[in-house]
Order: structure tokens, then C-alpha cells, then sequence
């Protein structure tokens, strides 16, 4: 009887964790399905200056491992579309994710299969492969750090100012596609009747307060005020939710409460680990929500399991938190273009 085990991956340098990984998704089962990002869809969820190998030639090399049967390129975010035409058996990824977030498990599970989070092989990192590779030509945005050399505050000043101009000429030249995906997606919810929910920690709560307050209230144009909803200012249900079921649930459990199909959720992480930012990510899919990333350049995790993202190329939180209040600011521009002022009541 056939046993199908499904994984997925981008796969954009093949190394001996992958083939490790791979060899143990296929003792799982009589077939290895493997789904792979479009080149397209590897943009969205790793930032413009990938893929490094394209996604025919990707599906060649994998291909010719022994462990793999059929390789299947999907270009949407998530491969949720494609796990639900594939009905496998098993579905399978690696330790660094935990089954909760794992894309297509509850679907999985709810027609009895099985999913396993197999631990990965330790040492191996595309990521840190391409750091290696491509260490001597880091730009001023990812070397940006804090120094540990006292300077005067003037070149203090100087250096940051640099390092954010950098950063967003780099958001002109390379994220202006995902920053209009994400911001239509908000502007076509709200002309829907549907609500923004935004969530995060620290600094991000704060950006999240901020744009909800924008679009309840208003941005710069009289309009009528939009429904969004900041998952972070309610203290009781913050505390209770904490106290009952651990800091995880904090966002997810509001999502469950409050969201319904066709509302936004905005998680911003500028890690895009954040456990409970991903936890109210997999609700708000399970509800049939639009999911929006809004992370830094490590931030992959959040991205690839969001319907739409955007990666601000930099490490240092400072600069990503200035990039994400202005992305935030180009969003309630968007909104308010699309809404009829008080006076016209027309829609442009």
C-alpha cells in the first residue's frame, strides 16, 4: 500500500543537511513528494537577492537524489494549496519548526495522517552558507551593529543616518512590489468590510498600536474611521490569556476570539521568530485570514508562512523598527486613497 510523505523546502543551495533530512522523509513512507518555491515566490519569502539557483534547475539536482520520487514547484507564500491536492500521508519538515507551525498539519492531521518535526542535521545552514560565501561584500546596512569603540556622538549620528539611508534606498530599488502586495491586500479587506488585527513585541507592539491607531482614527484625510485592532493593548486579556495558557496563546487566543474569514492579520517581528507572532499567524490561517509578515532580513520564518511579506534588509533591530513605521505610514496612504473623504463621498 502506498504511503505518501510530502515536504517542502526552497532548496536553494543543496547541502548534506538537506540530503540527511531528505533520506529520513522518505524511510517515513512508500513515496517522497517534495514541493519547491518558485523562483517568484522565493523573492517573497527570503527578499530580492534570492533565489541564487532557479527553481528548474533547483528541481533537477533534487531530482536526482535517490530519496525523491516527484518535485512539484508551487508559487504562492505557503505550499497549503498544493498539500491539499497532494492529500499526503505524512507531511514532514524540519526541527527548527514546531508542528503548531507547521503549514498544511491541521490539514494532515484532520484526514488521520501523521506529521513529524525531524531533527536537523547540526552544522548546515544555506543561510550560513551564503554569509560565508558572501562575507567580504557585506553591505553597510548588515554590518551596521552597535560599536563597541566610543565615538562621538556626532559620527554616532553620521553612521546611523548612513546606515538608514542605505536601507531604504534599498527598500526603493528592491521591495516596493511586496510593500504594495501587502498594502492592497489591507486596502481590499477594509473596502470589504472586513478589520486589520495587528500583533507583536516590544517595539513592534508599539508599530502595531500605531498603525491600528491610524486607521481607527485617521491617517491624514477625513474618511470614516476603519475597524483594526491591536492584539497588544489589552492588559486583562493579555495577563489572563498569559496566566492560563502561557505567553505563546497571548495573540492567538484573541485571534480566535475576534477574527473571522477575510480579516487581516498583520504580525511584525523584526526576528520573524517570535513564538506567539507565529502561533497568531497559524489561527488566523486556520480562520481564513489574509496573513501579512512584516520582519527583517532574517525573518524568513514569518514570511514563509504568511500570505504576503515584507523582509526589511537589515539585522539591526533599530533600523528595522524605522523601516517598519514607515511602511506602516505607506499602507494608511494606500487606505486613504482608496476611502472616500467626508466631503466627496466617492471612491477613487
Amino acid at each position: 500500500m502506498e504511503k505518501t510523505v510530502f515536504t517542502n523546502g526552497c532548496f536553494d543551495i543543496l547541502h548534506a543537511g538537506h540530503v540527511d533530512l531528505l533520506d529520513r522523509a522518505r524511510a517515513l513512507g512508500t513515496k517522497l513528494i517534495v514541493g519547491i518555491n518558485s523562483d517568484a515566490s522565493v523573492r517573497k519569502i527570503k527578499g530580492a537577492l534570492r533565489p541564487l539557483v532557479s527553481e528548474q534547475d533547483r528541481a533537477a539536482v533534487l531530482l536526482g537524489l535517490r530519496a525523491i520520487d516527484e518535485v512539484v514547484i508551487f508559487d504562492e507564500s505557503t505550499p497549503q494549496r498544493l498539500i491539499e491536492e497532494t492529500k499526503p500521508d505524512v507531511l514532514v519538515k524540519g526541527g527548527d519548526w514546531q508542528i503548531s507551525e507547521i503549514v498544511g498539519s491541521d490539514f494532515v492531521l484532520a484526514r488521520g495522517g501523521e506529521v513529524y518535526s525531524l531533527p536537523l542535521k547540526l552544522g548546515f545552514s544555506t543561510t550560513a552558507i551564503i554569509e560565508k560565501v558572501l562575507q567580504t561584500k557585506t553591505d553597510p546596512i548588515m554590518k551596521d551593529s552597535h560599536d563597541k569603540v566610543k565615538t562621538s556622538g556626532a559620527q554616532i549620528i553620521e553612521n546611523a543616518l548612513k546606515a538608514h539611508q542605505f536601507l531604504f534606498d534599498s527598500l526603493l530599488s528592491d521591495e516596493i512590489t511586496a510593500i504594495e502586495r501587502c498594502g492592497d491586500l489591507i486596502c481590499a479587506a477594509l473596502l470589504s468590510g472586513n478589520k486589520v488585527l495587528l500583533c507583536g513585541n516590544g517595539g513592534s507592539a508599539a508599530d502595531a498600536q500605531h498603525i491600528a491607531a491610524e486607521f481607527v482614527g485617521r491617517y491624514e484625510r477625513e474618511r470614516r474611521g476603519l475597524p483594526s485592532i491591536a492584539l497588544t493593548t489589552d492588559t486583562s486579556a493579555l495577563t489572563a490569556i498569559g496566566n492560563d495558557y502561557g505567553y505563546e496563546r497571548i495573540f492567538a487566543r484573541q485571534v480566535e476570539a475576534l477574527a473571522v474569514s477575510g480579516d487581516v492579520l498583520i504580525g511584525i517581528s523584526t526576528s520573524g521568530n517570535s513564538p506567539n507572532v507565529l502561533a497568531a499567524v497559524m489561527t488566523a490561517r486556520s480562520i481564513g485570514c489574509v496573513t501579512i509578515g512584516l520582519t527583517g532580513a532574517k525573518g524568513k520564518k514569518l514570511a514563509s508562512v504568511c500570505d504576503a511579506a515584507v523582509l526589511v534588509p537589515a539585522e539591526r533591530t533599530a533600523r528595522i523598527q524605522e523601516a517598519h513605521s514607515f511602511i506602516g505610514h505607506v499602507w494608511c496612504e494606500m487606505v486613504d486613497a482608496k476611502f472616500p473623504t467626508e466631503m466627496s463621498g466617492e471612491y477613487t
